[in-house]
């Protein structure tokens, strides 16, 4: 897929596409690349959809020195691709941060969003201890920060890792080295969920959680999706062996969740298609 580019008023947004039909705009997360989605997005495009992986602002080949780096940054440029791609409303599909960004999106303009899918989603202030907190800023520090993130990385992936897996966080690694990079993903760790959490009872269109029952990102990763999606009335997905990562470790059941969903869509909107 041949990398795009979409000026947006303070950067510079990378993407790809792939598929035809109803649009798909996936956020990958904090400290990842849109190629977090290189097994779903052919999955989701087989089955009659147009699916748009950005790398998120700081990240991938996106541009670096923005001066918002929190979901309603994120959030803003996934409307920014929904309306540059189609002039119909997408579903936006985000993980970790880049789902509060979907909340985000789907209430400051919920006629451009026909549904949103949060996977693993971080779309409020989780409690954390403060010390954690320092301990991560001092980790993800230059000159160490790129190798020690690689290390942190491994742990999303309790069951199995895809098999590029070496190559892949290898690559992540090389693109966290480079100028601005690393500082986008410190900027995000510590930027508040606040925006996305006092809007989650504002959402009104369609949703859904889908969230790795082993992510250890979350004391409590079913607790957390069911208390998500209680307050968006979204459908809950869990998948018992899946990490923080469910659309790579296990792309093929992740798909089979969001494509059902897309149907629902499908029926209660009669816009678009699905399989």
């Amino acid at each position: 897929m041949k990398t795009q580019f979409l000026q947006v008023p303070d950067g510079t947004i990378a993407y790809e596409e792939t598929g035809h039909g109803p649009l798909l705009v996936c956020a990958p997360s904090m400290g990842d690349l849109r190629g977090e989605y290189r097994f779903l997005a052919p999955l989701l495009a087989g089955q009659g959809f147009r699916v748009a992986s950005l790398d998120v602002r700081g990240h991938g080949q996106s541009s670096v020195r923005w001066p918002d780096y929190s979901v309603a940054g994120v959030g803003a440029d996934m409307l920014a691709l929904a309306r540059a791609l189609d002039l119909n409303p997408a579903v936006l599909v985000g993980t970790s941060m880049a789902g509060g960004a979907a909340v985000w999106a789907a209430v400051e303009n919920p006629e451009r969003v026909r549904g949103i899918v949060l996977i693993d989603p971080f779309a409020r202030n989780v409690d954390t201890n403060p010390l954690m907190a320092l301990l991560f800023r001092v980790l993800f520090s230059r000159p160490w920060g790129a190798a020690a993130w690689q290390r942190y990385y491994r742990t999303l992936y309790p069951t199995r890792k895809p098999d590029d897996f070496a190559s892949y966080s290898a690559a992540l690694r090389a693109n966290l080295t480079e100028r601005g990079r690393l500082e986008a993903l410190q900027a995000m760790l510590a930027a508040s969920k606040a925006a996305s959490e006092e809007r989650l009872d504002r959402v009104s269109v369609p949703a859904m959680v889908l969230m790795g029952e082993k992510d250890p990102d979350f004391k409590d990763p079913a607790g957390e999706a069911r208390l998500v999606a209680g307050r968006i009335h979204a459908r809950v997905a869990l998948l018992p062996n899946a990490g923080h990562y469910p659309h790579a470790e296990f792309p093929e059941e992740t798909a089979s969740q969001i494509l059902s969903f897309l149907q629902t869509i499908t029926e209660m909107t009669g816009a678009g298609h699905a399989a």
